[in-house]
């Protein structure tokens, strides 16, 4: 495991200040809506944390750090909306063929972008995986969703996909060597792997993130969480997903690294939508996003907790602070003689 992270605050350190008020100039955010859907099923036996549900320890030994109840997931419908504006509105940037068979979303959480994908594709057969069983019953008739942890071997036939689809996994792997070895065995030649996610670091290009505001802290935070639970959050950092399709065996390899946003600070359109977006599904649920991570990990009180997410958010509605996640999307191909 690495190193701890360096210039870590400690929870107590965000309990000792006075909480931010609100400021008026920023109250731009009042009107925001979101819209989700939710299901029941009869394997939902979920662990529950200060109120909040988590995925069943029946499926996984893995430490998933989001809930799974209503809230999260409208943050989740939200943050893909986010994502599809930044991808100029593709689902994907892979070079599909015009006819792909078999498709599988990794990871797919609330099921919207294996809806999406399969309505433009109605004769490829989708199938969205997840640790909860929280899609919505009615979908497009070619796809399926299953509930299985994509951290153990996969049970999918080799050679069969034609696209695997992987977005926003950070800190939830515990090693992308044996993913994308997976991802390779069950993807047909020729077919193709695309994987999209961010650094756990907020950036800024003009030093309006300081290392020692609660956005600045965010990242440290999280590396060193994901350092204690054995799932690192340095995918990004260490091109992780370049390095590891090229040794699971894919080639044709390509990347573009995209900026979102945490508000909408920027002057160009598109990102001020991204930001408005990302923004909307950050508050939306920051409080379910880090309770397990900063209670049961970290080991900050409740009044810790709640002191850093009022610091933060106070951070990140000020459009003066020009904070981003860089978001890195890699797609690659197995070789047609594989």
């Amino acid at each position: 495991m690495s190193s701890p992270a360096t210039g870590l605050l400690p929870g107590a350190h965000w309990a000792g200040q006075n909480l931010p008020e609100e400021d008026a100039d920023n109250d731009w955010d009042s009107d925001i809506e979101s819209s989700t859907a939710s299901i029941k099923s009869s394997i939902l036996q979920y662990r529950i944390i200060n109120g909040r549900t988590y995925h069943s320890d029946s499926v996984t030994d893995t430490s998933y750090w989001g809930p799974n109840d209503e809230k999260q997931n409208e943050m989740l419908d939200i943050f893909h909306h986010a994502m599809t504006v930044a991808l100029d509105g593709d689902l994907y940037k892979a070079p599909l063929t015009k006819d792909p068979k078999n498709a599988l979303d990794i990871g797919t959480g609330t099921g919207l972008w294996a809806i999406d994908f399969a309505e433009k594709f109605p004769e490829c057969s989708v199938i969205g995986t997840d640790i909860s069983p929280i899609q919505p019953r009615w979908v497009p008739p070619n796809l399926q969703f299953d509930v299985d942890d994509y951290n153990k071997e996969w049970t999918y036939t080799a050679n069969f996909f034609d696209f695997i689809h992987i977005r926003w996994l950070t800190g939830t792997v515990k090693d992308w060597q044996v993913l994308y070895k997976e991802a390779y065995r069950c993807c047909k030649p020729g077919g193709w792997i695309e994987h999209m996610d961010a650094s756990g670091a907020v950036w800024s290009d003009d030093g309006t993130v300081e290392d020692d505001m609660a956005i600045g802290q965010w990242g440290k935070i999280w590396q060193e969480a994901g350092r204690r639970l054995g799932t690192p959050l340095d995918v990004f950092e260490k091109n992780i997903q370049e390095e590891g399709m090229k040794e699971a065996g894919f080639v044709n390899i390509s990347k573009k690294t995209y900026p979102i946003p945490l508000s909408p600070w920027s002057k160009d359109k598109k990102l001020r939508d991204v930001g408005l977006y990302f923004y909307a599904g950050m508050n939306q649920d920051l409080e379910g996003a880090t309770q397990f991570i900063f209670g049961n990990v970290m080991g900050w009180t409740k009044e810790e907790i709640t002191a850093y997410i009022a610091k933060l958010k106070r951070e990140i509605k000020n459009l003066n602070i020009h904070g981003y996640f860089p978001c890195r999307v890699v797609y690659a191909q197995k070789p047609l003689d594989a």
